[in-house]
């Protein structure tokens, strides 16, 4: 939805979409989505695709000095904005401004403050096909895994659960829309439980693989 206002916007030249990809599983960070995937669902897109590959399980130095030197070559081939999807998270904002101003890179955020349930309507509305791979469990439970984003999705979604995930409630796979050229095919695979401990915190969450 993000790259969409952009592109209707008119202001920039996109040239480069960005992911980070866990260099163990093969698979997009936090999302868990197969790198073919992501390919795919680039190529149908029509910009190319850059990835940047984290160890299985980085320190937040690992994380920062990988992104630098990837920043630093961004900034080297001449680019000096980059876009996010963030919506109302103050502090995560902060942080990428923190992390990218001071190497030269300005941040743009073209959905920045949208109302998420206006968002989420126009998301439909748009005919952008998405489809929930990944909750958390202390949110969502299994059986979000596999549902699309629809209207029935929202009539069901319990009251403390952000409409977009903004909070990480659930993360989606994006595969048909106005920016793309032709759908992305996929087929649901089986779903897994894994836990993340994180400063005596344990996290959990669901996964639904796509093949």
């Amino acid at each position: 939805m993000s790259l969409f206002v952009l592109q209707q916007q008119g202001n920039f030249a996109i040239k480069k979409l960005v992911t980070t990809i866990n260099s163990h599983y093969h698979r997009v960070s936090m999302h868990g989505l197969r790198t073919e995937l992501l390919e795919k669902q680039a190529e149908s897109i029509g910009i190319p695709l850059h990835k940047i590959e984290l160890p299985r399980q980085p320190s937040m130095e690992d994380y920062t000095s990988i992104m630098k030197t990837n920043v630093d070559s961004f900034r080297n081939e001449g680019f000096s904005y980059t876009a996010f999807g963030d919506i109302y998270l103050e502090d995560l904002r902060k942080y990428r401004d923190d992390q990218l101003n001071p190497l030269g890179i300005q941040t743009v955020y073209p959905i920045w403050k949208k109302d998420p349930i206006e968002l989420i309507k126009q998301f439909i509305s748009l005919n952008f096909k998405a489809i929930i791979i990944c909750v958390s469990s202390e949110f969502l439970d299994e059986s979000w895994l596999g549902r699309e984003i629809d209207e029935n999705f929202l009539n069901d979604l319990p009251e403390n659960v952000d409409p977009c995930g903004e909070n990480g409630e659930f993360h989606t796979f994006c595969y048909d829309g106005p920016i793309f050229n032709d759908p992305v095919e996929f087929t649901k695979g089986e779903s897994t439980y894994r836990e993340y401990n994180t400063e005596s915190i344990t996290s959990g969450f669901w996964f639904l693989d796509l093949l």
